[in-house]
């Protein structure tokens, strides 16, 4: 069994006054959350926590495979309550992104709606594990632009896909070995809009545990900081 430590923050930024992003990290079930608000106060932040929440209320001691749909139907269960919730407040779009990691028996698996991401590095490479659902990803994906040029795209921030957005909800999943020596980075797109790949791939290959979450916040912070900013680290032992 492989032993996993992680480092996890979250930061509101310079210009939002509320944050919008939740985190969750649940060691002894091997998961960790990232998720990204919007709809504004009272909005997103009620999306993000609450997905944050039903994931947290997963049973202790499932084993692999009832883990993983569970951890889907947590999320599943979301975009429902998150719609009638919307439906009620009788307003505009409530929703968020979400980013989650579970690993198990020397796999992982990443679920995901949205631009929040997961990456890892692996023998000083870093890779983007997730796909960006957003209207820019189809340049990137037909290699028209990079993934750090989408960034700074005008129509970076127009999400296609979130919890809570749309009749049903289409999450998608990525699966893998996991290998001693392998860090992954959970972030919301408050990270990614100051920290290209080369950026990150510097600062996880040098930066200790303890001092990495925290760095990756002072690059978007100094970047100019303007949305929220959450980062999971996560080392394999």
């Amino acid at each position: 069994m492989s032993e996993i430590r992680y480092n996890a923050k979250s930061h509101v930024g310079h210009k939002r006054k509320i944050n919008e992003d939740a985190v969750l990290a649940l060691p002894e079930q091997n998961i960790w959350v990232v998720s990204d608000g919007m709809g504004g106060h009272d909005a997103g932040d009620y999306a993000s926590r609450l997905i944050a929440d039903r994931i947290a209320m997963i049973p202790a001691g499932l084993e692999p495979t009832e883990r993983m749909h569970a951890l889907r139907e947590a999320i599943n269960e979301s975009h429902l309550l998150i719609l009638k919730e919307a439906e009620a407040r009788g307003r505009g779009i409530i929703g968020a992104t979400v980013a989650a990691l579970m690993v198990a028996n020397g796999h992982f698996v990443g679920l995901w709606a949205g631009d929040s991401r997961i990456y890892r590095l692996r023998d000083g490479q870093i890779e983007m594990l997730t796909t960006d659902h957003s209207a820019v990803a189809e340049l990137v994906l037909s290699g028209q632009m990079t993934w750090d040029e989408a960034e700074q795209h005008p129509q970076s921030n127009a999400i296609t896909r979130a919890v809570g957005v749309g009749d049903a909800l289409d999450l998608d999943k990525i699966r893998g070995e996991v290998l001693h020596g392998d860090r992954f980075l959970i972030c919301s797109d408050g990270l990614t809009k100051y920290a290209t790949f080369e950026t990150l791939r510097a600062v996880l290959g040098r930066e200790p545990l303890e001092t990495v979450s925290g760095r990756l916040i002072e690059i978007a912070l100094n970047g100019g900081g303007a949305d929220n900013i959450t980062v999971i680290v996560l080392d394999v032992l």
